[in-house]
Parts: structure tokens; C-alpha cells; sequence
């Protein structure tokens, strides 16, 4: 995680309410007032400001002249910020990220499938060097991450469809949370590169439900990892 020191006043302060409003310290859903807040942690009105328009711009918060600023239900906050990602506590982070990948079950499959009647030979030649780059790769999970997600970010794009690639694209903080975990297990590259090689190979095949049950095959692989390092000592 990135040092506090680096984050600018508002960020620092908006982290710490945050984490204060998932931790169920803000009473009968009333945030503290700016006044409050800057007292507190001696700084200006206008950072306090700041960092309430964080906490809106996150779903969090809703703001109104004149009142006090108050707390929104928690299902309609902005699970797809990368902020959130960062502040959220470490057993929320876990739940979230096993919704991620049932969230890609559903989604994931239907894209590689419509990928398949739509995918240009530009795009697959992309995804053979991505795929060349990642079996290169293994041995460094860390750029592994940013070929996975750059692979499954070109099946995106093959669709044509601009909405697919921006919700897609939206949760890319998350897919790198969950990758980052499953990549260091034991063989998780090695798999993942079988995986990507046999997706490539249907969606090249211009095979529609070849690519869903590729697709599918490999993400199901994924969520086993999750579920393997969830046992695993922490």
C-alpha cells in the first residue's frame, strides 16, 4: 500500500473517515461536520471540504447545503474505485473479491463467445503476442498481471462493444487485487498460460462456444486459487 506521506490532506483524511464509516464508528448516520473534522485533525475547511468530495465522488456521502453531510446505504457505494480497494478492510476485501469472480463467471464467458463471431485478425495477433509474452513471463508475476489483464482487455475490445470495455476496463483495480494473489501460488502461471492458449486457440477457431467454455474452464481454474490461498496461513 502506498505511504500515507504521498497522499495529498484530503486523500489522508478522507481514508481515515472511510475506514471509520466501515467500521461503524459514525453514529445514526451522520457524518461529523467540517467544523468537526477540522478541529480534529487540524486542518483547513477547504481540505475538509476536499475530502467529502471524495467520500461523495465514492457514493459514500450525500452532501446538501446547509445540513449535515449523511451516510449513504452501503450496498450503493462504488465498489469499483480503486480508492476503495485501499481502504476498505482486509475481510471486506476478501468478500469483494470472490463477488469479482462470480461477477466475471456471469460476464466473461459471453464476451469470449461474442469475441469469437467478431474478432478481427488485428486483434488476434495481438492476443498471440500477448500470449507469447506471457508463457515468457512466468517467472515474473508482476508483469504476468499486465499481460493478463491486457489479454483479457483485447477479448473486450473484439466485441465492439463500448460499454462491455469500459465496465470491464472499470474494474481492473480488482482483477489486479485477485491476480496478484492467485499468481504467486504454486503452477498458477503455468495454468493460466494453458488457460489463455486454449481461449486464443477457440476464439481463433472463430468458435463461439468453444471460447465460452474456454473462458469459463479458466476462470473457474482462478476461483479455485482464491479458494487454495483463502486456507492458506496468513
Amino acid at each position: 500500500m502506498m505511504d500515507v506521506k504521498l497522499r495529498t490532506l484530503p486523500n489522508q483524511v478522507a481514508g481515515v473517515l472511510v475506514r471509520r464509516i466501515v467500521g461503524g464508528e459514525v453514529a445514526n448516520g451522520v457524518v461529523p461536520s467540517e467544523l468537526e473534522i477540522s478541529l480534529e485533525f487540524g486542518v483547513s475547511r477547504a481540505v475538509v471540504r476536499e475530502a467529502l468530495k471524495i467520500l461523495r465522488g465514492l457514493d459514500m456521502v450525500e452532501i446538501a447545503q446547509g445540513r449535515r453531510v449523511m451516510l449513504r446505504p452501503a450496498a450503493e457505494w462504488d465498489y469499483l474505485s480503486p480508492l476503495l480497494v485501499e481502504w476498505l478492510p482486509p475481510d471486506q476485501i476478501d468478500r469483494l473479491l470472490h463477488e469479482l469472480h462470480a461477477a466475471r463467471l456471469i460476464l466473461e464467458p459471453a464476451i469470449a463467445a461474442q469475441a469469437a463471431w467478431s474478432i478481427t485478425d488485428e486483434l488476434l495477433a495481438r492476443l498471440a503476442g500477448l500470449l507469447q509474452a506471457m508463457a515468457a513471463n512466468e517467472r515474473d508475476p508482476d508483469r504476468y498481471l499486465e499481460l493478463d489483464l491486457d489479454f483479457h482487455m483485447a477479448i473486450c475490445l473484439a466485441t465492439r462493444n463500448r460499454i462491455i470495455d469500459r465496465f470491464m476496463y472499470s474494474s481492473r483495480c480488482w482483477q489486479s487485487a485477485s491476480r496478484r494473489m492467485s499468481n504467486q501460488l504454486p503452477r498458477a502461471l503455468l495454468l493460466a498460460t494453458a488457460g489463455h492458449r486454449a481461449i486464443y486457440d477457440a476464439l481463433a477457431a472463430r468458435d463461439p462456444k468453444r471460447a465460452e467454455t474456454a473462458m469459463r474452464e479458466h476462470l473457474m481454474r482462478n476461483r479455485l486459487f482464491v479458494a487454495a490461498d483463502d486456507t492458506s496461513p496468513r
